[in-house]
């Protein structure tokens, strides 16, 4: 009797191990199933925090027109066109995945003081703009961006900058693989989205779920005017060894610029040195057009 005790201990302990297997791997099943669901509400915010347009750049003293563009599947996206005068050139303005043009008031008086003129838009499902979010949606945002300003405004391409922050940097990189602007900028961004969700969850298959690429590091490969690169080592989102990868992927010309502060503040945190950085990098882009 006591070896068939010790008989059922055993098969008791093993029904008990068995079946917290089970439910763990159907717990890191469900789980990755909310990973591949929900990817589109874990990387686009357009209401954070409010879709709301709630104020525009007369709020801090600068002119601008209202930019109707329109895509070529037939979206409308609303904008923002900033004259500087005496502008030494035009800044296609990308911004990130939460919020709307509204919210970045604090980036164009900085490039409105450098000299810079910018179109900022919001991309489809964004702001004012209509249609839904999507990957490839946001590329045909940027090539109806491109062609407002070169075809309605009449600019040429060697007078434009592309300045992509955070997940719009994706987008303007990608935009600088079929353009040839005078440079392209890359604040704060990513090597691929799967890549950044890797290190968000290691221990699940993220590369294999992911349907977003966002993927810079390839892009940059394929461009072919002058890159910086700008990033914080105090980055608390996307770390700072991502835009160093960015930036060892891409040809030259191309410059590293390292700043200081939060993802979301760093622009304003690091002043004179992300200022400079910006304006030593227009003055060697746009030389042509200052002669």
């Amino acid at each position: 009797w006591r070896g068939l005790s010790g008989v059922a201990r055993n098969m008791n302990a093993g029904h008990l191990l068995l079946s917290f297997l089970v439910i763990a791997a159907g717990a890191y099943a469900l789980f990755c199933l909310y990973l591949f669901f929900m990817q589109g509400r874990l990387l686009f915010y357009p209401n954070l925090p409010s879709r709301e347009v709630a104020s525009t750049p007369a709020r801090i003293g600068l002119d601008f027109e209202q930019a109707a563009i329109i895509t070529s599947d037939g979206i409308r996206l609303a904008g923002w066109f900033v004259p500087a005068p005496q502008a030494r050139g035009v800044l296609l303005f990308f911004h990130g995945n939460a919020g709307n043009i509204s919210h970045r008031l604090d980036s164009l008086a900085i490039f409105y003081r450098l000299g810079l003129s910018v179109l900022i838009f919001d991309y489809r499902g964004y702001g004012e703009s209509g249609g839904r979010i999507s990957e490839q949606g946001m590329y045909l945002d940027a090539e109806a961006a491109w062609r407002y300003l070169t075809e309605t405004k009449g600019i040429a391409p060697e007078e434009i900058v592309l300045f992509g922050r955070s997940m719009g940097g994706a987008v303007a990189a990608q935009l600088a693989t079929g353009t040839r602007p005078a440079g392209l900028i890359l604040e704060s961004v990513f090597s691929s989205v799967p890549e950044m969700a890797a290190g968000y969850y290691p221990f699940f298959p993220v590369r294999l779920l992911a349907i977003y690429r966002y993927d810079v590091g390839k892009a940059v490969r394929r461009i072919a005017c002058p890159l910086l690169v700008i990033h914080s080592r105090d980055d608390e989102i996307i770390p700072f060894a991502q835009g160093r990868k960015v930036y060892d992927a891409a040809p030259e010309p191309k410059k590293f610029l390292a700043i200081h502060g939060g993802h979301n503040e760093g622009f304003l945190a690091s002043g004179a040195t992300y200022q400079q950085g910006l304006a030593r990098f227009f003055q060697d882009v746009l030389v042509e057009k200052r002669q």
